[in-house]
C-alpha cells in the first residue's frame, strides 16, 4: 500500500462574487503526518509563481463536509448538497474555493484505508522525531 495518497480534482477559485476561475489541484495525504491534508496549488494561480501548499487536519475537512468547521487560517463548509467551500485566511487575503463535494469524500476514503480514524498515533516515529529534534539542540 503507498505511503502517500495524491488525488488530483477541479475546484473553482471565487475571486469576487461574480468572478470565478477553474483549476485543478491536488489533495495530498502521507501516512508520516497521519493527522494532516494538504491542498496544493498550481504555480500560476500564486502571488510569486510558485506551487503553494496548504496543510491542515484531516479531521476538519471531514467535519466541514458536514457543517461549518474551523476558525482561524482555515475554514470549510458545506454549499448546498453537491459542493463544499474552503476559505484559505492569509495577511495577502482570503482565497474561497469551491470544491465537489464527492473528490474530497473520495480523497478521504482513501486516506481511511492508509491510515484509519483513531488509528493515527500509530504511525508517528516519535524516536525518530525526538532524535531528530534533539540533534539541533
Amino acid at each position: 500500500m503507498p505511503a502517500v495518497i495524491d488525488h488530483t480534482v477541479q475546484a473553482r477559485l471565487v475571486t469576487v462574487p461574480s468572478a470565478t476561475r477553474d483549476l485543478t489541484v491536488s489533495l495530498r495525504y502521507d501516512r508520516q503526518d497521519p493527522f494532516a491534508v494538504r491542498i496544493v496549488f498550481p504555480p500560476d494561480v500564486s502571488l510569486d509563481g510558485q506551487e503553494v501548499a496548504w496543510i491542515f487536519s484531516r479531521e476538519l475537512l471531514e467535519e466541514g463536509l458536514r457543517v461549518s468547521a474551523g476558525q482561524g487560517d482555515v475554514r470549510v463548509r458545506p454549499d448546498g448538497g453537491t459542493r463544499t467551500v474552503v476559505e484559505l485566511r492569509a495577511p495577502e487575503g482570503v482565497a474561497v474555493i469551491e470544491f465537489d463535494t464527492a473528490g474530497l469524500r473520495s480523497f478521504l476514503r482513501g486516506t481511511y484505508k492508509l491510515v484509519r480514524d483513531g488509528a493515527e498515533h500509530l504511525e508517528l516515529d516519535l524516536d525518530r522525531t525526538l532524535t531528530t529534534l534533539l540533534r539541533g539542540v
